[in-house]
């Protein structure tokens, strides 16, 4: 196609200010700063400018609407995306209920309540109310932490491997520390043991074999330059047939009788007993402590249910050495971890409070028949809305823990399932991770699962709007 007709089409762009004087772009002049609607409209303009150098023929030039109205409702459109927080909710419909990428799970009401707080209010982050000097940030959750662990003194930093990062840094930087070859865990990101251990300053010496490990293993390995035993809890793995491992309280034991402290990495913080609600056992951290372990780490999201945080409790003389090391001003965590762990942690007072209040345990715990009643009233009121072009139908797949935790569990649970007529289950996917309010969803064998064990029951009348939006 000759360059002359292309240029007669790009002659007819209108300007920039021609665009701007539409009415769909004057009536939110008081709303959107000008800056961001002029760089909007001429980033259209120029997307049109470079399809039309695209065409192969006249046909498809024709084809481009370059009029200033339909320009002006691409602009409007553009303007709220980029009005739109980068960092926004979504309904987790996967079926992973602690979804890593999804920031694992969300707040109790409580928590987010005191997060509010803390947001609008001056607070007594460091200061003593009742003595008017300055305090330390950790003693507002350290009292808590020590009554529902029984340990002596608690700590708090920004995630788990922080946690880990720092205690080894305190109790071992330039000497050994002992630990089975079959718990060198892999956790999210790439992130590793060794290497974890490595930049704390900490030498490491593997004991056992990847499946067994034996309590003669640790203590043949025990010498001059040894600082402390290790044990790291596979919460995001497990090895079974033939195996072996030491538990805590034997391995306390030989510490012992060498002066040497136990420190456990429990990846995943659990305070309650999971088999009362017909689960496997997981390893509670009040467990560890009560087997004599010297410190013990461990998440403050993930099974604990509350904001990100990497928890240490233990000896007090261990704790507070910790608390002195300058490494801990660079893993402090700040006022909103604090006030929802805070209010996280009062709801573990009450197990029971603690199961029916926050969300990934009500998720883990929670019937399966309520989920199956809503994915039938779901189902179908889609049916209704959605039309022909929609097959909508309720399976009894099952849904997963993640975020490293229980590994081995699957969940009953009950999904709505979507299957289009004319587009894939991955173009459908993607049009609904596109929604305004996003929905994260999986696909297998060419369907969409929306699961409902990850989607709250006052999630329901969102989740039902926004795929109708999305799709019709």
């Amino acid at each position: 196609m000759p360059e002359s007709f292309i240029q007669h089409y790009l002659r007819s762009l209108p300007a920039v200010d021609r665009v701007m004087q539409e009415k769909t772009l004057t009536s939110i002049a008081a709303e959107v700063p000008r800056t961001l609607v002029v760089e909007a409209v001429q980033e259209i303009i120029n997307e049109k400018r470079e399809a039309m150098r695209r065409t192969a023929g006249e046909e498809e030039l024709k084809n481009i609407d370059a009029s200033p109205s339909t320009l002006a409702l691409e602009v409007l459109e553009r303007i709220r995306d980029k009005m739109e927080l980068n960092l926004r909710p979504v309904l987790n419909a996967s079926g992973v209920l602690l979804h890593t990428n999804l920031v694992r799970a969300p707040l109790a009401p409580e928590a987010v309540e005191a997060v509010k707080n803390t947001a609008v209010h001056f607070t007594n982050l460091e200061i003593s109310l009742k003595t008017g000097r300055r305090a330390s940030r950790y003693e507002h959750v350290e009292e808590l932490l020590c009554r529902l662990t029984g340990a002596e003194a608690a700590l708090v930093v920004n995630n788990n491997a922080a946690a880990v990062l720092l205690a080894l840094n305190t109790m071992a930087a330039g000497r050994e520390v002992i630990v089975s070859r079959g718990e060198l865990v892999e956790i999210g990101g790439s992130f590793r043991i060794p290497e974890v251990m490595a930049q704390s300053g900490a030498v490491l010496v593997e004991v056992g074999t990847t499946n067994k490990c034996y309590l003669r293993d640790y203590r043949r390995a025990i010498g001059e330059q040894t600082a402390l035993l290790l044990k790291v809890h596979t919460s995001n793995y497990k090895i079974v047939g033939f195996t072996a491992s030491v538990e805590p309280a034997p391995l306390v034991k030989l510490a012992g009788e060498h002066g040497l402290p136990v420190m456990e990495d429990l990846g995943s913080g659990v305070l309650i007993d999971l088999t009362r609600y017909g689960l496997p056992p997981e390893p509670r951290v009040q467990d560890s402590i009560a087997a004599g372990v010297d410190l013990v780490t461990f998440s403050g999201d993930k099974l604990l249910g509350g904001p990100q945080a990497g928890i240490i409790v233990g000896r007090k003389k261990y704790l507070q050495e910790m608390k002195d090391n300058p490494l801990l001003r660079a893993l402090r965590v700040d006022k909103f971890t604090l006030s929802a762990l805070e209010a996280t942690l009062r709801l573990y007072l009450d197990e029971g409070e603690a199961a029916r209040r926050i969300p990934v345990l009500r998720m883990l715990t929670g019937p399966v028949g309520p989920l199956q009643a809503r994915a039938q009233k779901l189902a179908a009121e889609l049916d209704k809305k959605l039309g022909r072009h929609y097959t909508v139908s309720v399976s009894g797949e099952k849904a997963r823990v993640g975020g490293g935790s229980l590994p081995l569990v699957l969940l009953p649970s009950f999904q709505v399932v979507l299957e289009s007529l004319q587009i894939s289950a991955g173009e459908l996917v993607q049009k609904l991770r596109k929604a305004r309010l996003p929905v994260i969803a999986r696909v297998k064998k060419d369907r969409v699962l929306l699961d409902l064990r990850t989607i709250r029951e006052e999630e329901d009348g969102p989740l039902l709007e926004t795929i109708v939006d999305a799709l019709t």
